[in-house]
């Protein structure tokens, strides 16, 4: 039996009228790679389903292939109000500034969060894919992320992109406040932290090492 995989993208497209936005392709298109040269079968969702927007600024003329290739799978995604945690073994969020608007309060997001890690399944995500830890809860009350290891996006890094000023919230900080131990590298350095089954990265360039974590953790 091939291991299940659900990968949870953001519908978000806009930060407001001026800035458009979306998922960031590299960290949905590598883990994606990994996954599927793994044998995974994977099922690429998000809250609304249908076509997820990809954040232009993600996709440059240099943009390897492999990544490109991945676009179609984003154009009908599945509604993550169909799915069940049991039919999965690990759950993945990639990141993308839409995702600190759309998933930290999608409750059906928060439940499917809360069983994936009371069951003992990966959690893992990218960048700005920890926005949707943000909600989610343990069956005790306690935010999943208190007390835990954890890397995302950091607010030095968020302040380089200046586009600080018009999030909702500011991620690191967040998770700080939310009891989380959020550990950071350098901006833009490949950094990933794996708490148990929780695994985070905290940049676009984390993603290849968190999707080769999930693997290895998956494999065993």
């Amino acid at each position: 039996m091939s291991k299940k995989v659900l990968m949870v993208l953001t519908n978000h497209k806009k930060i407001n009228d001026e800035l458009t936005t979306g998922l960031w392709l590299s960290e949905f298109g590598e883990a994606y790679n990994e996954f599927d040269k793994q044998g995974y079968e994977v099922t690429v969702a998000s809250p609304q389903g249908g076509e997820v927007p990809i954040d232009a600024n993600s996709v440059s003329e240099d943009e390897p292939q492999e990544i490109l290739d991945t676009k179609p799978h984003l154009e009908n995604t599945t509604p993550i109000t169909d799915l069940s945690a049991e039919d999965y073994d690990a759950i993945f969020l990639p990141g993308g500034h839409g995702t600190m608007f759309d998933l930290p309060d999608n409750e059906k997001l928060q439940q499917l969060l809360r069983e994936f890690y009371e069951s003992d399944k990966i959690v893992a995500a990218v960048c700005h894919g920890p926005a949707g830890l943000v909600g989610a809860t343990l069956s005790n009350g306690d935010p999943l992320v208190k007390g835990k290891r954890v890397s995302a996006f950091t607010d030095a890094e968020e302040r380089e992109t200046q586009l600080d000023a018009y999030m909702p919230f500011l991620l690191e900080s967040k998770l700080n406040e939310l009891g989380a131990e959020v550990q950071s590298g350098e901006n833009w350095a490949t950094h990933y932290e794996v708490d148990g089954n929780l695994i985070t990265g905290q940049n676009p360039q984390s993603t290849e090492v968190v999707a080769k974590e999930v693997a290895k953790q998956l494999n065993q």
